[in-house]
């Protein structure tokens, strides 16, 4: 009898768990891949795939920086569809980067200006171009030389250009009232940076774009930063600012040496960390090895 009733009470703890085993599992596999939170003034993130998606909820109309992709571009319309009924007013795109700007597409038809600096609305072309997906392309009808202010509701939208970094057309766009700054490329968060040379980037110049941002806005503004190492880190302080400063300036400094000594490209790309460099990670450091070295390097730059 015992034995029976220890059979019987086992078997419907054993299908209770894997009841339950089932509904957890399927609970994982229903979770949004998505991530969307409000930083302040009913400015907030969204993260995915690809560069950071900052956003503005008006009550006037949406404003929205960087798009990723397009499924991503997508799910973010769809889930700011749910909060606001109000219009799509602005698109902006801080660079040209396809995992920035190919999701413009989705906002075709939604969206009542797309903006841009005038060299990323360029490189977006000719790099469309040379892919042979200009279809698949929704360009910036709205572009910049240096600033250009925009309002969407109570918000006023300032872009900032000051000069070649990550590419040659990266800009900061500052959302005055609710004091963010969105820093598009110009800051991967403790993570090996993509340098674009063939887009007219320059290390160099980048920090000095760096030193500029750390002058133009306070020690309130809250940063959002293209990518992080940690994706819990896409946003930040002027401290994040400063680390990314001096992470270009020892990469510099270090190729610089490596060259004045006379070690060769293929030695210097093999290379596995920058002195004083600690707290960059994952992959890619042969990255910005190899633009360092090649703007140190061409008699141009």
């Amino acid at each position: 009898m015992q034995r029976r009733n220890f059979l019987r009470n086992s078997s419907f703890a054993f299908g209770a768990l894997s009841l339950t085993s089932k509904n957890l599992f399927a609970s994982i596999f229903q979770q949004d891949p998505w991530k969307m939170k409000i930083i302040r003034n009913d400015v907030g993130v969204f993260t995915e795939k690809g560069g950071t998606i900052g956003y503005l909820l008006s009550k006037k109309g949406i404003a929205v920086i960087d798009a990723e992709f397009p499924d991503q571009a997508s799910h973010l319309i769809t889930e700011l569809k749910k909060i606001s009924d109000k219009p799509f007013e602005l698109l902006i795109n801080t660079h040209h980067h396809f995992d920035h700007t190919s999701g413009n597409i989705a906002f075709k038809g939604l969206v009542k200006n797309v903006a841009a600096h005038e060299n990323s609305l360029a490189n977006q072309r000719r790099v469309a171009e040379q892919q042979k997906n200009e279809d698949k392309q929704l360009y910036p009808d709205i572009t910049y030389v240096d600033s250009q202010t925009f309002k969407v509701g109570k918000e006023r939208l300032k872009t900032y250009y000051y000069g070649a970094a990550h590419t040659n057309g990266d800009s900061i766009i500052h959302l005055e009232n609710a004091n963010i700054a969105h820093m598009g490329d110009l800051v991967f968060n403790r993570k090996w940076a993509f340098i674009d040379r063939s887009a007219g980037a320059s290390i160099k110049s980048w920090i000095s774009v760096l030193d500029k941002a750390l002058k133009t806005f306070d020690n309130e503004t809250v940063f959002i930063f293209g990518h992080a190492f940690d994706p819990e880190k896409v946003t930040g302080n002027k401290e994040d600012l400063k680390a990314m400063q001096d992470y270009l300036t020892k990469l510099l400094d270090f190729v610089g040496k490596e060259i004045k000594d006379g070690k060769p490209k293929e030695e210097v790309l093999k290379e596995k960390a920058i002195p004083g460099v600690t707290k960059w990670q994952g992959e890619g450091i042969e990255r910005g090895l190899q633009a360092a070295y090649e703007e140190l390097t061409t008699q141009t730059n």
